[in-house]
């Protein structure tokens, strides 16, 4: 019997694996650190800020979606409640001069978002599907129109501010400069992901996992599903909380857009482009929904419906996000085989960016004469300058886009064949191997 047991026991990681694992959180710490030293503008640390908090938020998130599988349109509720606790808390504490530091700050935005996903989740977490998401949209509406009604605890529309530097001072750090929040978010987010990622590996994860692929059999075993998909909101409700927290902090305020149907689209947005199916997918598409929505809004004022064209892309040609593209090459990538795909992706992609380029001409033109018909037909979007009135222009973009839709079409058939053909050859050598 103890033989039986001992075959059946999964393998321990080997020292290399231990070591690699171990190195990448060694190299994100070093990361976090070194950053400020490289980028050191105010822009950039309220940039990598806004990051940090986002990367909180969309691993929350991800524990509802990508481990769970329960879409919900009213994460922000939990968000947006950590905040406002959060800034009480600050506004109470350094009323009464309390001894607390501001780094204890986000663990109650945390608890709040805790305490009231588990006030919240028993009734939502009793359907999955369609009815979870329906009831998570109705939740959010309700808490979002409170804000504007409960003007004592929400502020009414201006919001509640506070004073972060009033609090304890910790070895002398008064937390007013962005520098020094910087480094308070950062290190929040590594400790936030490291318990994420944790949470990922215990049974509780694991029957996560089960209950996205098949509830009936966790229950068949013995696991109520309601119990499992409850407790994993409740840990999503306190990350976010966490998340809320340290936006309060940053920003010193926090106001009724914490708790609205925008954020919980955004969280949505990275979550998804990033990749539902790994870890660091929500990561990756924090950092990316971030840096394009602070990118594209210096360049164009519709750059909401760029983001939303991308994200249309993204779930059609790209379901697994950005991350799931990575791995698709990964099998390419340790058999050598990646070379024979390159030059069919360089070839598709030069009709695929005319395509682009022709769609934002057309866009950018149309928006002109919707919204400024009367103005200066000479515009400048995405610093590039043009005549919106010239003939020219809808030439060129019909153009672009027409004959660039045509010729990638062709190509991307080529990009395909060549993919097969890559994807042989690597399970044929693996196979060797």
């Amino acid at each position: 019997m103890s033989e039986i047991t001992l075959s059946a026991a999964p393998p321990r990681p080997s020292i290399t694996d231990n070591l690699k694992f171990y190195g990448l959180w060694i190299a994100a710490t070093l990361v976090l650190a070194v950053l400020p030293k490289i980028f050191f503008s105010g822009t950039s640390l309220s940039t990598f800020s806004l990051i940090g908090i986002s990367i909180i938020f969309s691993l929350s998130y991800n524990i509802l979606l990508g481990q769970t599988g329960m879409l919900s349109f009213g994460h922000a509720v939990y968000y947006g409640l950590g905040g406002f606790l959060a800034i009480h808390a600050i506004n109470i504490i350094g009323f009464h001069k309390w001894p607390v530091p501001l780094p204890l700050i986000p663990l109650i935005g945390g608890v709040a978002g805790l305490v009231f996903a588990m006030l919240l989740g028993w009734v939502s977490t009793k359907r999955s599907g369609t009815a979870f998401a329906m009831i998570s949209l109705g939740v959010a509406e309700l808490v979002a129109s409170s804000a504007l009604i409960l003007r004592t605890f929400f502020g009414g529309e201006a919001g509640v501010s506070a004073n972060r530097t009033k609090l304890l001072r910790l070895f002398g750090l008064s937390f007013g400069p962005q520098l020094q929040i910087y480094y308070l978010i950062a290190a929040w987010t590594l400790i936030c992901m490291i318990a994420m990622y944790a949470l990922t590996r215990t049974p509780l994860g694991r029957m996560c996992n089960a209950v996205r692929d098949n509830p009936e059999r966790v229950q068949f075993v013995g696991y109520d599903p309601h119990i499992i998909r409850y407790m994993a909101f409740c840990f999503a409700g306190f990350f976010a909380g966490i998340a809320g927290a340290l936006s309060a902090i940053n920003f010193e305020i926090a106001n009724s857009a914490y708790l609205g149907a925008v954020q919980s689209g955004t969280v949505l947005f990275a979550t998804y482009i990033g990749g539902i199916g790994f870890f660091i997918g929500p990561v990756v598409g924090a950092i990316f929904v971030t840096l394009l929505s602070l990118g594209l809004s210096d360049l164009t004022t519709v750059w909401q419906l760029y983001f939303g064209l991308f994200f249309i892309a993204v779930i059609a040609f790209a379901p697994g996000g950005i991350t799931g593209l990575f791995m698709m090459h990964r099998p390419l990538i340790r058999t050598g085989q990646l070379g024979r795909v390159l030059p069919s992706y360089l070839i598709a992609l030069v009709p695929t960016l005319a395509m682009i380029i022709g769609l934002m001409l057309a866009i950018e033109t149309t928006v002109h004469y919707t919204v400024n018909p009367d103005e200066d037909p000479h515009i400048k979007p995405f610093g590039i300058p043009f005549d919106a009135a010239s003939p020219v222009t809808w030439i060129l973009s019909a153009v672009l886009v027409i004959g660039g839709f045509l010729i990638a079409r062709r190509t991307w058939t080529r990009v395909g064949q060549a993919w097969d053909e890559a994807s042989n050859a690597s399970r044929e050598k693996a196979l060797a191997a």
